[in-house]
């Protein structure tokens, strides 16, 4: 046997124990998170946070989202690219990457990253149909539902529209609301404030909702970071390849580079 034997053996087991380089693309709404836990792992070269809300504009996140990970194949050596968003209203359908791994949760949106699971999330808006979601990124970079988006926007729409219009585009506005009827503060213990909750519960009286407060799990962002990428929670997917949602509890599926999505 050759001395050099154990060597490469040992080279090659620690080649393939050593998680890949990985930079993260996440919505701003889990940056706090993100940031956080990425100090743990010096393999996690970069998080790069897109603005929130770009879900509300599918094809435009779809186009923001594909030029972050070309920014990142192109200015990187990275080895993975980790999506911090979940199918997003069918906005994260059909990215792809070059040359990099990508890798995504099994997650309708953000609020399953925060729980932990897809399982938990599914249980909760089973058992209450009316829920909002607040957060620390939501809070902190959204508009939720509330006497302060309330009147922002009213002040908003009085300087563009006039004041006759602005009732209208309010009534309008608030008129969404009423699907809901409960205000659900979720956290992973990373960002949260008692100014922040305490917020969220004020939104809720205003708006006459139940105020709900759930402590998340990081163990699914943390899995993300780690490179610990079960086929039961991820997918990951080799370059050129992409995915779409499904309607079954798997929630995304890869699809073959060359087919639509």
């Amino acid at each position: 046997m050759s001395d050099t034997q154990p060597a490469n053996h040992d080279a090659r087991a620690a080649s393939k124990a050593r998680p890949p380089r990985i930079v993260v693309v996440t919505c701003a709404v889990l940056e706090i998170e993100f940031n956080h836990l990425a100090r743990e792992h010096p393999h996690v070269i970069r998080v790069e946070t897109l603005e929130q809300g770009l879900h509300q504009d599918p094809d435009k996140l779809r186009c923001e989202l594909q030029a972050a990970i070309d920014r990142v194949e192109a200015g990187t050596d990275a080895e993975a690219i980790v999506l911090g968003y979940g199918i997003c209203s069918r906005g994260t359908e059909g990215v792809r990457t070059r040359r990099c791994k990508l890798v995504i949760a099994r997650a309708h949106d953000c609020i399953t990253h925060l729980l932990g699971c897809k399982e938990r999330y599914a249980r909760y808006v089973a058992e209450h149909p009316g829920t909002y979601w607040y957060s620390p990124g939501w809070n902190r970079y959204g508009k939720p539902p509330g006497r302060k988006r309330h009147d922002d926007l009213l002040k908003e729409y009085v300087e563009k529209y006039g004041e006759d219009n602005a009732q209208f585009l309010m009534e309008t506005e608030q008129h969404w609301f009423k699907s809901y009827d409960r205000a659900t503060y979720v956290d992973v213990g990373i960002g949260a404030t008692p100014q922040d909750i305490a917020f969220t519960q004020e939104c809720a009286t205003w708006l006459g909702w139940k105020f709900d407060r759930q402590h998340g799990d990081p163990g699914l962002l943390k899995a993300m970071l780690a490179g610990d990428w079960d086929n039961e929670r991820f997918i990951v997917l080799e370059p050129g390849q992409t995915f779409r949602m499904t309607a079954d509890g798997r929630v995304i599926e890869p699809v073959d580079g060359t087919a639509a999505p």
